[in-house]
Order: C-alpha cells, then sequence, then structure tokens
C-alpha cells in the first residue's frame, strides 16, 4: 500500500478517522459523565463472553441459551449486592458507634490529640461540613436522583451488550453499495477493530482483577470468620468491591477491616494489619503470575490515572483508568514510526 501523499489524504483514510472516532467517544463519556454505561457495556460483554465459552466446553450452544444463562446471573448479582447494601446500611451505623470510642481511648492513652472527643462530637463536625455544602434533604434528592439514574443507565448497558452479542455488525448495509471499498464500510471496520481492541484490555486487566480479588477476597474470609470479625458479610463485600479498584482499594477495605478490628482490641487491630500485609505482599507474587507481561504500567501513572478517571467520571472512571491505560498502550505499539535517516 502506498503512503499518502498529503496530510489531508493521511487524515481521511479509514483507521486515522476511526482513531477520531474512539477518542471522541471517551471525551464524551468524560464530558457527559456516561462511564457507567459504558463499563456496563464492557462487563456484560465481558460475562457473555465468558458464559458462551464455558457453555462451549461443556458442548451446550446458541446465543439464546447464554443470553438466558445471563440473565440468571444478572439476577444472581443483583440480589447479592441488595442483599449486601441492605445489611451495610445497618451495620454501619454500628460500626462507627463501636470504631470511634475505641480510636479516640486508643489515642488517649497514646497521647494522640484528635480534633472530635467522642462519637456525638465527630457526628456534630460531620453535619455541620454538610450543612455548610448543603441542605441535608437535598443531598438526599440528589443521591436518589444520581441512584435512579445510574440504574437506567446500568441497564441500557446490559441490552446494549445484548445486542452486541447477538450482532456484532456496524455496517448493516454491507454487499448493497454501489462501490465495494466506500468510505463509510472501511471506517466501520476500523472503528470495530478499535472497540474489539479495547474490549481485550478490558478483558485484559478487568479479568484478572476480579482474579486477584477473588483470591484476596478468599483469604479475607477466612481470617474473619476465624477470629470472628464483626459484620463479616459487610466485610467481606466491601474487600471484593473494593479490590476491583487497583492501589487504592485495598486502602480502602484495609482501613474497614483494621477499623472494625479496633472493635475487639488494638491488638487484634495489629494481627489484622499484619495479616493484610501478608496478604498484599502475596498480591504482588499473583499480580505478576495473573497478569504476567500483559500489563507493565508504573505505579505513578496507574494512580494518575486513577485520580484523572475519579474527577472525570467518579468510581467507574477509577475502573475504567487501568483499561484505557492499556489499550492506549496496546494501541500505539502497533503504530510503525518510520526511523530517521
Amino acid at each position: 500500500m502506498k503512503a499518502p501523499r498529503t496530510s489531508f489524504e493521511f487524515l481521511f483514510r479509514p483507521r486515522t478517522l476511526s482513531f477520531f472516532a474512539l477518542v471522541l467517544v471517551f471525551v464524551l463519556v468524560g464530558w457527559l459523565h456516561l462511564a457507567t454505561p459504558l463499563l456496563s457495556v464492557l462487563f456484560s460483554c465481558f460475562v457473555l463472553g465468558k458464559i458462551y465459552w464455558a457453555l462451549g466446553r461443556i458442548k451446550v450452544t446458541g446465543k439464546w441459551t447464554t443470553i438466558g444463562v445471563f440473565s440468571v446471573v444478572l439476577l444472581c448479582i443483583a440480589f447479592g449486592l441488595g442483599r449486601f447494601v441492605k445489611q451495610a446500611v445497618v451495620a454501619w451505623p454500628n460500626i462507627s458507634e463501636s470504631v470511634v470510642p475505641a480510636v479516640i481511648e486508643w489515642a488517649k492513652s497514646h497521647d494522640i490529640e484528635l480534633p472530635f472527643t467522642n462519637y456525638e462530637d465527630l457526628k456534630q463536625m460531620l453535619v455541620d461540613t454538610a450543612k455548610d455544602q448543603t441542605t441535608y434533604l437535598a443531598t438526599v434528592a440528589n443521591f436518589a436522583k444520581g441512584a435512579t439514574t445510574q440504574f437506567v443507565f446500568l441497564i441500557i448497558g446490559v441490552v446494549v451488550a445484548v445486542s452486541i452479542f447477538l450482532n456484532a455488525q456496524m455496517d448493516l448495509d454491507r454487499g448493497r453499495y454501489a462501490l465495494k471499498n466506500n468510505l463509510y464500510s472501511l471506517i466501520c471496520d476500523e472503528v470495530m477493530l478499535r472497540f474489539s481492541s479495547l474490549y481485550q484490555s478490558f478483558s485484559t486487566v478487568m479479568g484478572a482483577q476480579i482474579l486477584i480479588s477473588a483470591i484476596n477476597t478468599v483469604f479475607t474470609s477466612i481470617f474473619v470468620l476465624a477470629v470472628g470479625l464483626p459484620h463479616a458479610l459487610v466485610v467481606i463485600g466491601i474487600t471484593f468491591l473494593c479490590g476491583l479498584l487497583p492501589v487504592l482499594g485495598n486502602l480502602i477495605s484495609n482501613t474497614v477491616i483494621v477499623g472494625i478490628s479496633f472493635t475487639i482490641s488494638p491488638k487484634m487491630a495489629l494481627w489484622a494489619l499484619t495479616f493484610l500485609v501478608v496478604i498484599h505482599k502475596l498480591e504482588y507474587f499473583l499480580n505478576s503470575k495473573i497478569i504476567g507481561d500483559r500489563i507493565r504500567n508504573p505505579i505513578w501513572l496507574t494512580l494518575l490515572g486513577l485520580i484523572l478517571g475519579e474527577k472525570l467520571m467518579g468510581i467507574p472512571g477509577m475502573i475504567l483508568a487501568p483499561v484505557i491505560l492499556n489499550y492506549l498502550k496496546v494501541e500505539a505499539s502497533k503504530i510503525e514510526v518510520p526511523s530517521e535517516k
């Protein structure tokens, strides 16, 4: 294939236009806060692909059969999340009322000054902070509105993923055009390649993250149940969900576990911290074995991606950040730059 003679011709090559299309998608996702439906589409496609592969292994074929199993899986996930949220809403006030006095007592015994002296002062401090920003009713109304919107986005993402699974073609009129190699068809082919590469990056990153989080949750569950830590279901759920966030997720779940351990004794909190350090050392080994050479980004770059993703798209943006970083690396590594002589 001959190289384009002008920059104008280069800009209107189908492959170049497909990159512009994907950049436009990323910009719109960040600008319009559409990370949730994008994440829903990618995750649903990921689950559908795994189910289709698993059914094929046992000689069960058919896309509609896969969709049926996928529906059951979604119901199970929804039931599990619903139960977890219900338990968390009930348990969280009890956890706060138990942890804060234990931390205050420990701080006093070690001559450490805190900005509050009891749980009521802490609650009042948080309420005063909230009043400076907005009223309580407005906060509740905004939360309900946001939760409803995100739920609708999740449903839309699932429907889009199912439609892609049934028919992934973008150009439905292929073969009916007067010109076989027309610009629209070629752009559609290239755009599909770009999104296929994005999905492969998601499958690589998220598949590894889910596996590592699941292993971490199993070991944490053994510890939680062995020592009889209160609110075990909430702790286990937080461990798994936070494990889906690279780097920062472990810090969040560890803080919760150590804090709850304080309600038993400072010694138990120390044991919990020691156990978590050992588990996360094991995680470094798992990362190198499970992810291997497929994902090799420096920690500082991952952290910057997480911060930018959170600022633009919230928690879904933090989940998507490592995926997009890996995608950019994969795509850029496929572009050859002529050597200068």
